[in-house]
């Protein structure tokens, strides 16, 4: 990321159509976090994907595993 820049929340539109790919629960936009992330609201799933550059990386081998 560029000094002096700050990672921006992505488009609620996207958001909508956005799922998580392992359980197809939605997603929790963290992407204006320090380390931005779109993270599962499944029960079961919780895994969080990197948003790279405003573009989210839905891979699971990917995603971050829950603590």
């Amino acid at each position: 990321m560029l000094e002096g820049t700050h990672p921006m929340p992505l488009e609620a539109g996207l958001l909508e159509i956005l799922a998580c790919p392992a359980c197809h629960a939605g997603l929790d936009d963290r992407s204006a976090a320090e380390s931005p992330e779109l993270v599962c609201t499944g029960t079961d799933c919780g895994l969080a994907y990197p948003v790279r550059d405003g573009i989210p990386v839905l891979l699971v081998d990917e995603a971050r595993r829950p603590a």
